[in-house]
């Protein structure tokens, strides 16, 4: 199994105890984000908690240290601890990121990119928003970036989705039916 498909699973066991227990979905995952920024900003704790040649219960007694000194709720606490126990903790990061894809798919928020070849006005930035938004069925959160070798048009990303309205995809795809023609 993949660390990623692993993480997913822990990320799933995460949020289906915490929706039915009732607790704030919200923070658990603010928490979880937040241990995970914890260890990726300090080297030594990072690989520390990732050496596979340091035991697990030495582990777990860094994760109680860390839990002692900066407090989460108790269901985000035995996820951690169990993460040491099994020494699984190099999943953290690859875990933060799963419970706030599935977090957002709770929410029904998506994730969107926008690339143009030139920066874009706010109101144009909204616009596209709302046309994704009622294209998606779904609350889009838009990221925009400027790449000039798009040379016009825009290319939307939205998950593994793909609409590319590019000049640069354009002239390729004339080009190919050129080069087609000529045979």
């Amino acid at each position: 199994m993949t660390l990623r498909s692993s993480a997913s699973r822990y990320a799933r066991a995460l949020f289906d105890v915490g929706r039915a227990e009732g607790l704030d979905l919200d923070r658990m995952g603010d928490e979880l984000s937040g241990v995970a920024a914890l260890v990726a900003g300090n080297e030594q704790l990072e690989r520390v908690l990732g050496n596979p040649a340091i035991p697990a219960s030495r582990k777990r007694g860094v994760v109680e240290g860390l839990l002692a000194l900066s407090p989460v709720s108790p269901v985000v606490s035995r996820l951690l601890l169990l993460l040491a126990d099994r020494d699984r903790l190099v999943l953290l990061p690859g875990l933060a990121d799963a419970y706030r894809t599935r977090l957002m798919d709770f929410h029904n928020v998506v994730r969107a990119e926008i690339t143009t070849a030139v920066p874009i006005p706010p109101d144009r930035v909204a616009a596209l928003q709302g046309g994704l938004a009622r294209l998606t069925g779904k609350e889009v959160q838009l990221g925009v970036t400027v790449d000039p070798s798009l040379v016009g048009g825009a290319v939307a990303r939205i998950g593994s989705t793909v609409y590319d309205g590019s000049v640069t995809t354009q002239l390729e795809k004339l080009r190919q039916q050129l080069v087609l023609a000529e045979v």
